[in-house]
């Protein structure tokens, strides 16, 4: 009999020794609580390829998938959430995720403010994994790269090289490109002429838009006249505020489709994406956060399936090893899109197929068929290996 009792009480002490023996890791989200891109207003605008929320929301749904997982291996993971007041307070946070001993920083910030903190979240935290889940900024990933810095969210260049490859196969070659004021509009048009160049995209003119109300700039923002030449395909726009861009699908001058900030979108998640999971994953973010999953949502999830997957891979393993381990492709991760997905070597981006979007769902992915890599056909997105600037290695 009682032999019987502790051959069923035994399963139970087993993995009571296991939760007391799990280290515990912590997950840090470090944002802005001034932060504009969540300003309420401009969360109503729902711009197509804007954030939909804060990045703790699609870390603490992965958290909540891999618990059991991680306690199999013997961890346990945290995510707790640090928001600064404004940039000027980040150091402050910075301490905070000291004190909580942050192994792993997901980087909820806006771009400028993401550039300039980089060196004193190495300098607070020391040798911690970190995760850009929100900018596409390419120079993050070039001459600014850093070693301990991985970005599960697609860069400017592989949005841009999506909707490229995209035009490429429609055989849509004569492209009118318009392009905002602000210097990020001038960061992604430079990535979009890189694109159209790499893949035989002719731009047949370019304009600069700008959303004015006086009457001697209203050639600057009358979307009839700037779109007056028939001698295109398609309209490529070029706005990272959204609202010019918002004004374009069905008001040009001719009957042309339109992509870009509008129209038809490279985006990193749609919440119509129907296959892979993929409608799985969109409820389950949907029950937890209460709005639909955006591609940031997307990023900040994927960072932490990587670590819990270098974690079951090599429970034992420093962050130094799983740096290593990531940065090799030792480590893949199921980001329901298809193909397993693993970080680049040279710069720490996740290789990811794009999708391109509209408000009703998925019209394509790239890459497309017949598009060649001599290895791997996800590195015809963005900057590939012998073209990269990025120097900093692990």
């Amino acid at each position: 009999m009682r032999n019987r009792l502790m051959h069923g009480l035994w399963p139970l002490l087993l993995l009571a020794q296991s939760l007391a023996s799990a280290a515990n890791l912590t997950v840090g989200v470090l944002g802005l609580e001034d932060d504009a891109r969540y300003q309420q207003r401009r969360l109503e605008y729902n711009y197509p390829g804007h954030p939909g929320g804060r990045a703790l929301e699609g870390a603490a749904l992965a958290l909540d998938e891999s618990a059991l997982e991680l306690e199999s291996v013997g961890h346990k993971l945290v995510v707790k959430n640090f928001l600064a007041a404004t940039a000027a307070e980040l150091p402050k946070a910075l301490a905070q995720m000291k004190a909580a001993k942050v192994h792993y920083v997901l980087l909820d910030l806006p771009d400028a403010e993401l550039k300039s903190a980089l060196p004193a979240v190495s300098a607070a935290l020391g040798q911690v994994l970190l995760f850009n889940t929100g900018s596409g900024a390419d120079e993050l990933r070039g001459a600014g790269c850093m070693a301990n810095l991985l970005h599960t969210y697609p860069s400017e260049a592989m949005r841009s090289d999506a909707l490229a490859q995209y035009l490429a196969a429609r055989n849509w070659n004569q492209a009118l490109l318009l392009f905002g004021p602000r210097a990020q509009d001038k960061l992604q048009l430079d990535a979009f002429l890189r694109s159209a160049k790499r893949y035989g995209v002719k731009v047949a003119k370019q304009s600069a838009f700008k959303l004015s109300t006086d009457p001697r700039e209203r050639e600057q923002s009358n979307v009839r006249l700037l779109t007056n030449d028939k001698a295109y395909d398609v309209v490529a726009v070029i706005d990272s505020e959204g609202e010019f861009a918002r004004g374009l699908p069905y008001n040009t001058q001719w009957p042309r489709p339109v992509l870009g900030a509008n129209g038809l979108v490279a985006l990193a998640w749609h919440a119509q994406w129907n296959l892979n999971g993929g409608p799985q994953l969109s409820r389950r973010f949907v029950r937890a956060a209460h709005r639909p999953m955006a591609g940031q949502d997307w990023a900040a999830w994927a960072a932490v399936k990587a670590v819990v997957g270098v974690l079951t891979e090599a429970p034992k393993s420093t962050v130094t090893e799983q740096l290593k381990l990531l940065r090799s492709g030792q480590v893949a991760l199921d980001g329901f899109k298809g193909p397993r997905l693993t970080f680049r070597s040279w710069d720490g981006q996740l290789r990811q197929p794009v999708f391109l979007g509209h408000a009703d769902g998925v019209a394509a992915v790239a890459p497309f068929e017949g598009v060649m890599h001599p290895t791997e056909v996800l590195d015809t997105l963005g900057v590939d290996e012998k073209e990269s600037p990025c120097k900093a290695r692990p």
